[in-house]
């Protein structure tokens, strides 16, 4: 026969429900530490970054800008005149001298003008002879009258003394003697009217000659200013040098002051330089400067500082010192270094991606192993253009990235690969 057993599912519902309990606290315990773990640092290869080591010594601070190479010596020419272009013998890129002839304008109004300029000054010049003829003549009839009143007076003179002698003999009569000395003093009288006339006249002579030769000198200059704008239609180059600009073709009237070309002295260059306006106020002029033509490095030194800011850069003028590597020519696109000081023992360290001087920044630091880097933050100083001053964060001997590490904003530390 069967034997009924006791029941035990109620055991056993309750054995289900501690393990359930049991386990959920497992789970609630994990999920808890889990939750309070720090995430993990993030991996970055080390082959996509830049680093460098804080150092102490001596720093060299410097600015750098973009630029081009300019002539120092340029002549534009202009038309003097209204004229018609008539031949343009040369073609930009044409080495030339001062006196080689660019191109030949013509104007018939500017050579009736010299023409009639020279005609006008040589007709003063024959109105001066025959005038300094004429005056000269009556100059010297005055002289011939006032000699023979002189003559006449000293013969008046001389009788006049005789017969005070005579008288004083009782030889000539007293109205012989007066009549005698009264012809004297009447002919002293002229002879000294004749020599003022004759003073006056040697200066009128010489006003009315200074009035003719003042004429002269203006009908002169007039005719130089003609024979200049004739001479002109020939337009020179004026310096040695190249030519760069003909905006003119054959055929084409120009007016006066209208540009017809341009010459520069290649052989003498200055490099233009564009410095950002935050870099350029330690700059000052005769600072040492070197100039990266791409084919060979030139000194030079500073010679010239915009006063103005224009798209956010001051121009800077770099004299030239050294020798022209080959190639050096106007409008040659430069890289230009101006050294600004040195300073002698300061922890500096290559300059980040992102950071202007004077301020605060955060940098990762690498560890001693190199494995990982943690953030700090790092006081800048004075910088230049590769390297910038450490004043607090980091010492002497540290490691750093330098590269743009933006996308890590969010963690503060990481890991290398």
């Amino acid at each position: 026969m069967d034997i009924q057993r006791p029941s035990n599912a109620a055991s056993k519902r309750r054995r289900r429900i501690i393990l359930s309990a049991l386990a959920i606290i497992c789970i609630a315990g994990v999920t808890l530490g889990l939750s309070r773990l720090k995430p993990a640092a993030p991996t970055v290869e080390r082959s996509t970054i830049w680093t460098d080591t804080v150092k102490r010594g001596p720093m060299l601070r410097q600015v750098r800008g973009l630029g081009t190479l300019v002539p120092v010596d340029i002549r534009s020419i202009s038309a003097m005149t209204d004229a018609t272009v008539e031949r343009r013998r040369i073609l930009p890129g044409t080495q030339v001298k001062a006196d080689t002839v660019i191109m030949d304008l013509s104007d018939p109004a500017v050579e009736q003008a010299a023409k009639d300029a020279e005609l006008q000054l040589k007709a003063a010049e024959a109105d001066y002879k025959n005038l300094e003829v004429t005056v000269q003549s009556n100059l010297l009839t005055e002289k011939a009258n006032a000699a023979t009143v002189t003559s006449d007076y000293n013969d008046a003179k001389t009788q006049a003394e005789i017969d005070t002698e005579l008288n004083k003999l009782g030889v000539t009569p007293g109205q012989k003697l007066k009549a005698s000395v009264g012809k004297a003093q009447e002919l002293s009288t002229r002879d000294q009217i004749e020599k003022d006339r004759i003073a006056i006249q040697t200066k009128a002579v010489t006003s009315q000659l200074a009035v003719q030769q003042a004429k002269i000198d203006e009908l002169k200059a007039l005719y130089e200013l003609k024979k200049q704008q004739l001479d002109a239609l020939h337009v020179r180059a004026g310096i040695d040098g190249v030519l760069t600009e003909v905006p003119v073709v054959e055929g084409q009237r120009v007016t006066a002051g209208t540009n017809i070309a341009k010459v520069v002295d290649p052989r003498n260059l200055k490099a233009e330089l564009k410095i950002a306006e935050t870099q350029s106020k330690d700059i000052t002029f005769g600072q040492p400067a070197s100039v990266d033509t791409h084919n060979g490095v030139i000194e030079g030194t500073v010679m010239r500082i915009d006063p103005s800011v224009i798209n956010g850069t001051v121009t800077v003028d770099v004299k030239l010192t050294g020798q022209l590597p080959a190639g050096a020519r106007p409008d040659l696109s430069v890289d230009g270094t101006i050294d600004l000081d040195r300073l002698a023992n300061v922890e500096y360290v290559g300059r980040p991606a992102f950071g202007q001087e004077n301020s605060t920044v955060s940098m990762f630091k690498l560890d001693q192993d190199g494995k990982g880097a943690t953030r700090v933050t790092v006081k800048l100083g004075r910088s230049s253009v590769n390297a910038v001053e450490i004043l607090g964060g980091l010492n002497d001997g540290d490691q750093v990235i330098l590269s743009d590490m933006s996308r890590w904003d969010n963690v503060d530390r990481i890991r290398l690969e």
